[in-house]
């Protein structure tokens, strides 16, 4: 039996081992990613994350429309005659495409229906979820509805940040691209419908609603910010600037300080109390500076030692 022709639409690092791993297991045909954008302080055009790895994979066509509904891409991917879309963290495709191939289908980091939408990790590390997953299904054009054919669970670590859960799921993520391609070549996906009255959302977060509401207990805090590193970043108000959190851990004792967003720093800690426990911050960023580890900002610290971190304004409080 011949290898089905696939064809890969992705953009970010989450979407190179599937990209890789179809590469090497079954070919691509040709890529679909994002137009170069202007990035970094020159505002330099730079290509997205999926069309550097293709290059240095040698696959071509890399096809990088302005629009999906493009007849001009249409036609060449009509032309390229693929048996398979794969999916990954993309844009919702068109009628005009999901009709080209046999299967069209998805890699989403949640288990669906849980989590439909662009950032279900972040939402499943919020809502202190302590179990994910990766889900293939059958791309549609109602948002992460399809019929799933492959599921598989995983553990997610207390205290992990939504980067280091992408980094985890990303290969599970390629490994079920190539089982999905596996089965649907054997013949034996049997797509499952899903439960739409278990559905939950998960909208791309955004910097306006990311700044930190002390006024909650300690882990839930924690799960806020960390839902929120490295992007957009979660940040409260320090001296009316904006500092960004990426990791804090939950103090083994509680202080004595108990108003909400009051902080000190003590024994090379920087600690902040919530409604309900303490924080300790483990990787803040400055306005203009680069992201550090606490206990190397504080080696230089020549500010306050206690003090009471601002409220965002009630539009740009989380829920």
């Amino acid at each position: 039996m011949s290898a089905p022709r696939i064809v890969f639409f992705g953009t970010p690092e989450f979407a190179i081992p599937t990209l890789e791993r179809l590469h090497h297991e079954w070919g691509i045909a040709a890529v679909v990613t994002l137009p170069d954008a202007p990035a970094g302080r020159g505002r330099t055009l730079r290509p997205p994350p999926v069309k550097r790895i293709a290059q240095q994979l040698g696959i071509a066509p890399i096809l990088q429309p302005a629009s999906l509904r493009d007849e001009t891409l249409a036609a060449t991917l009509a032309g390229i005659g693929a048996d398979i879309f794969c999916v990954v963290a993309f844009r919702i495709l068109p009628r005009s495409l999901l009709e080209l191939p046999a299967l069209a289908f998805n890699v989403h980091p949640s288990l669906l229906p849980k989590y439909r939408g662009p950032a279900p990790i972040a939402h499943a590390i919020i809502a202190g979820e302590r179990e994910t997953g990766v889900t293939t299904f059958v791309l549609s054009e109602r948002v992460d509805a399809g019929m799933i054919l492959l599921q598989e669970r995983v553990p997610l670590p207390d205290g992990i940040t939504a980067g280091e859960a992408a980094a985890l799921l990303a290969p599970l993520g390629a490994e079920l691209a190539s089982r999905t391609i596996a089965a649907w070549q054997a013949g034996i996906l049997r797509p499952q419908p899903q439960d739409d009255t278990c559905a939950t959302a998960a909208p791309k977060l955004h910097p306006e609603t990311a700044g930190v509401d002390w006024n909650g207990d300690a882990r839930t805090v924690r799960n806020f910010i960390h839902g929120h590193s490295p992007d957009p970043g979660a940040w409260t108000l320090l001296d009316g600037v904006r500092l960004k959190i990426y990791r804090a851990r939950i103090a083994d004792e509680e202080t004595e300080h108990s108003t909400p967003g009051q902080w000190f720093m003590l024994d090379n800690q920087w600690q902040v109390c919530c409604r309900r426990g303490t924080l300790v911050l483990e990787q803040v960023q400055l306005p203009g500076r680069r992201s550090l580890p606490v206990e190397v900002l504080l080696r230089g610290w020549r500010g306050a030692r206690e003090g009471t971190f601002g409220v965002p304004s009630p539009t740009t409080v989380h829920p």
